[in-house]
């Protein structure tokens, strides 16, 4: 269950579920809760606010593989292990990154297959893949990194990810955009049905298991690269954003 902040308005709730007639029959001590509820659906607004803001990201994550092919799974994972190991040792030694940033994401060795009318289906050698996320923080020297691990060895540069780092440090900025969006929502409809807006009940979160405020990746990271030039990575703007659940009481 979300988190969630409500102000006390049971006894306004009672007065209301009287007014609009009829309760079920509850046990007692119950009689409350049930002119709440009745109350609630009765007089009261709810609507999802959102709020999201657009800023530059301060962290990346670089998808980096090593892919090696030979005749037997064995050589093939042998010749892979000292092609990744020569990447990693670039890594941790030239560029200095922590053994914490860098993780194997994928690993894998499988066979290569060819197909002929004659023979059918036939293994024709083996193909290791391993794969490393890196965490990266210097923006501007992403496409130097990767320029480097090619070089190095690395034939299967993936993606490149893009986000911040502590995104809840932009908790009021959010939290304010998807309170006014809700307040736009709520008059709109109270206006539409003739009623007045009133104060806010209650607030809660999506879900208190998950961030609320949360980075996305940019849409699309450029990359440009020729014989004169290194590549160029451009990280673009990445999306912040949150939503609430808001009730109003309607007047």
């Amino acid at each position: 269950m979300g988190k969630q902040w409500m102000k006390p308005f049971g006894a306004v709730l009672v007065a209301s579920s009287l007014l609009v007639g009829g309760t079920a029959y509850v046990a007692p001590g119950n009689y409350a809760y049930a002119a709440e509820v009745q109350g609630v659906q009765q007089n009261v607004i709810n609507v999802v606010g959102k709020g999201e803001i657009q800023v530059k990201p301060d962290i990346a994550y670089l998808s980096i593989g090593v892919n090696s092919t030979a005749d037997t799974a064995a050589s093939a994972q042998k010749a892979n292990a000292a092609k990744i190991q020569k990447v990693t040792n670039l890594l941790k030694n030239t560029w200095k990154i922590s053994t914490d940033d860098i993780q194997t994401s994928q690993f894998y060795v499988q066979p290569n297959y060819t197909y002929s009318e004659k023979d059918g289906q036939k293994i024709k050698g083996y193909t290791a893949h391993h794969t490393l996320t890196v965490t990266y923080r210097d923006m501007d020297k992403i496409g130097e990194l990767l320029d480097a691990a090619s070089q190095a060895g690395a034939n299967n540069i993936e993606n490149v990810r893009f986000t911040v780092e502590n995104p809840e440090k932009y908790e009021s900025e959010v939290i304010a955009k998807a309170v006014a969006n809700a307040d736009v929502k709520a008059g709109a409809i109270a206006k539409a049905v003739k009623r007045q807006l009133g104060t806010v009940l209650s607030v809660s979160q999506p879900d208190a298991n998950v961030p609320v405020f949360y980075a996305s990746e940019s849409l699309m990271s450029k990359a440009a690269s020729d014989s004169n030039a290194g590549t160029q990575i451009e990280a673009g703007q990445v999306k912040v954003s949150t939503v609430l659940n808001i009730t109003y009481e309607m007047k």
